[in-house]
């Protein structure tokens, strides 16, 4: 498992199932046919010289190579989260711009590769991997990092570790793979910070997105796990697994960040948070707890005294927390008492 996002398959992923099946699927019977897989080769001198412009639709949606359609379905299936948080329309946006503005970045890189080192690039690897790896933008900037063990005390292992070794392994698989993995970190990153209100120019119009949700999201729309029906009432050895990896990952949640209150506790240090003096809505969800070890008067009067409640904070942040899911009132409080910094605010919504 990727990330601590749960492991719900692709329920409410539509669009990264459709992806998968869809270009898997072609790559698969291209394999199985050979002497068609010329139409799909992204060749850059095609497209110039011969205006051969359908190459760019064919050659940079379809896969050749099997060990890039895998890697580049892990990741689609890893970056699903973003469909669900924001919705197909707007995963189909993202990814349509990044789509066009890497077209255009490719052969601006191509050129400027030939005027520095004299050497001309005549094809790129097949498949839709800019986009791909445009998406590692929302995922760096958005996704917060969570610790998960140690390897030889001092290389820290995240919930994104292993994401960035796929990218790693994608991004070694040909010699100018590194050109579409700069070209996709460029468009990702002009169209998430929306330069030039690219976000309202390359979109997925309203009309589209509704033909898409009546006709082709039957198709690829996958049922929610049942998480009501008795594990011995139907339930499929499947569910019951992800049923159960959602349940220990909640545990280990909760663990890490029980053992890191009880340090806090004890070794107490200037500047550092408390969380249950700073989230007075949210002291409920600890009344089961065992009752902590009375502290000097002086440490309990100060703790009560309210000192960043009345800092101000963005709407702009207090929007993005709200929706990936959460409520207002504790998007604000969480982010009054990071001060406005959104990934630790995150953290602690993630963790409760």
């Amino acid at each position: 498992m990727f990330t601590t996002t749960g492991s719900r398959g692709l329920y409410k992923a539509p669009l990264s199932k459709s992806l998968l099946l869809v270009l898997n699927g072609l790559t698969v019977m291209l394999t199985l046919l050979p002497q068609y897989q010329q139409l799909f080769v992204y060749n850059l001198q095609a497209v110039t010289q011969q205006h051969q412009v359908w190459r760019l639709l064919c050659g940079r949606l379809v896969c050749l190579d099997v060990k890039d359609s895998f890697c580049s379905s892990l990741l689609i299936y890893n970056f699903r989260i973003f469909e669900r948080r924001f919705g197909t329309r707007k995963f189909a946006s993202f990814l349509l711009g990044t789509w066009c503005l890497s077209a255009l970045i490719d052969f601006l890189l191509a050129q400027a590769f030939q005027f520095l080192f004299d050497y001309e690039v005549e094809e790129l690897p097949a498949g839709l991997l800019a986009p791909v790896f445009s998406l590692f933008v929302p995922f760096y900037l958005s996704i917060p990092r969570m610790p998960v063990t140690q390897v030889l005390g001092h290389i820290q292992i995240t919930n994104k570790s292993l994401v960035y070794i796929v990218g790693l392994q994608l991004l070694t698989s040909s010699p100018f793979m590194w050109l579409l993995a700069l070209s996709g970190l460029i468009s990702g990153g002009l169209y998430h910070s929306n330069v030039l209100r690219l976000q309202k120019i390359l979109f997925v119009p309203a009309w589209v997105s509704r033909i898409g949700r009546y006709i082709l999201e039957p198709l690829f729309s996958s049922s929610q796990p049942s998480s009501e029906t008795p594990l011995g009432m139907g339930a499929t050895l499947d569910i019951q697994r992800q049923q159960r990896m959602d349940l220990l990952d909640q545990q280990l949640l909760l663990a890490q960040y029980n053992e890191a209150r009880r340090n806090t506790r004890q070794q107490p240090q200037a500047g550092l948070l408390q969380w249950t003096r700073l989230f007075p809505s949210l002291r409920h969800r600890g009344q089961n707890r065992p009752p902590m070890q009375p502290r000097p008067q002086a440490q309990t009067h100060q703790s009560t005294q309210p000192t960043l409640d009345n800092s101000p904070v963005a709407e702009e942040q207090v929007a993005r927390l709200v929706e990936m899911g959460f409520s207002r009132i504790d998007a604000l409080e969480a982010l009054r008492a990071s001060n406005n910094d959104i990934n630790m605010a995150t953290n602690f919504l993630l963790q409760h």
